[in-house]
């Protein structure tokens, strides 16, 4: 079984994102399907989204709530939510999806 886990880092101000909330779904035949919501730690990670989430090969995604954090700072920023889309070809393989992000851009890739 895969294992997934993202990490958060607001690049204005170098530190990490604490509590960016983020939907974890699957698409399947009739479209997304949700599996989990958690929000990064202090360390601004999610290492674990609960016992009954299987990361199998599919297409999954990761929603930050990115508006929703900046907000509760009462920071502006550009993008009300960031998703990003990913393929899990190796069903026994650790997926990381890292986000750097700040109030008016960000960026992502697949990590280690």
């Amino acid at each position: 079984m895969a294992s997934l886990s993202t990490h958060v880092l607001d690049s204005g101000t170098g530190r990490p994102a604490e509590g960016v909330p983020v939907q974890l779904e699957m698409k399947d035949a009739g479209g997304w399907v949700s599996l989990a919501g958690a929000a990064t730690d202090a360390d601004g990670r999610i290492r674990d989204w609960g016992s009954d989430v299987i990361v199998t090969p599919g297409i999954f995604r990761l929603t930050f709530g990115t508006g929703e954090w900046f907000g509760q700072q009462g920071r502006e920023c550009f993008y009300p939510e960031v998703t990003v889309t990913f393929q899990v070809a190796d069903g026994a393989a650790h997926f990381h999806v890292p986000l750097l992000l700040s109030a008016f851009a960000y960026s992502t890739y697949r990590g280690s």
